[in-house]
């Protein structure tokens, strides 16, 4: 018997439609499936928990959804090194590998241990402010640090290991793992990196210098951003999940946490 936990995407739509043709089939084997309280999906014959509850309650987690779904995923079943499986229902779908027509021989195989797993880097994000507690994020995809709504450049200090970098004046600077080098990165420039190395690219969004090119900096290291001039405004954003106003004088360190990768980000097939 194993426990299936459930994330949906935002909508629910078509992943609610799913949930429900793939929860009877799961008790007919005799597996428990389990959706979070938040999702508000719950068809007969699932256990509902708290999503902060999700990764102590199951054995592996189901994302029916799109890269974002992923990405709330391991925010909630990382820490308990639950292997993730994606149903894609998103759009480029990355990091979910499986259509939905093939969800459930993808399940089943996953379920027999046919699958074989693969683990992504995590980054441990520290932010400071004075007089507060040190508040820590962690990202499957990536760290940024930009201007906000406002279309305007804001300085940001880099620093790797304590050394001085640059003074990046852009829309912003990403921070990303191999895994988000598929994203917002190569969005803005940035190289692509295999899942297997051991780096992080930082990328500066739209540098107002052509001096300012992205860099791809060895997992050991650890980076320090701060702004350069008191700019109004500012965020910092890990995942696209949590994001909290920066200011002049704040820190975001960034570094490869000891004892953080994923113990498995999704399945494939062999």
């Amino acid at each position: 018997m194993h426990r299936v936990g459930f994330i949906l995407r935002p909508d629910k739509s078509e992943a609610g439609v799913l949930l429900e043709e793939l929860v009877p089939w799961l008790r007919e084997q005799g597996h428990v499936p389990v959706v979070t309280a938040e999702d508000q999906i719950s068809p007969d014959g699932c256990e509902v928990v708290p999503e902060n509850e999700l990764g102590a309650a199951t054995d592996i987690a189901v994302v029916l959804g799109g890269d974002g779904t992923m990405l709330r995923a391991s925010r909630l079943v990382a820490d308990q090194g639950r292997p993730v499986l994606g149903i894609n229902l998103g759009q480029l779908g990355f990091l979910v590998g499986f259509a939905p027509e093939h969800a459930k021989q993808a399940l089943s195989d996953a379920l027999a241990g046919k699958l074989t797993h693969t683990r992504r880097m995590r980054l441990a994000v520290t932010f400071r402010r004075h007089g507060a507690e040190p508040t820590i994020r962690y990202a499957l995809n990536d760290a940024v640090l930009h201007q906000g709504a406002m279309a305007r450049l804001v300085e940001i200090d880099a620093f790797v290991d304590g050394e001085f970098v640059a003074s990046y004046r852009a829309d912003g600077l990403i921070v990303a793992t191999p895994t988000g080098s598929t994203a917002y990165n190569m969005a803005a420039g940035g190289p692509i990196v295999l899942p297997g190395q051991e780096a992080m690219a930082l990328t500066p969004i739209c540098a107002h210098a052509l001096t300012h090119r992205p860099l791809v900096i060895s997992a050991s290291s650890t980076i320090r951003l701060q702004l350069g001039v008191d700019v109004r405004g500012a965020l910092l954003t890990v995942d696209a999940q949590w994001g909290h106003s920066f200011i002049h004088g704040d820190t975001a360190e960034i570094a490869v946490g000891v004892g953080l990768d994923e113990y498995l980000l999704h399945l494939r097939l062999p």
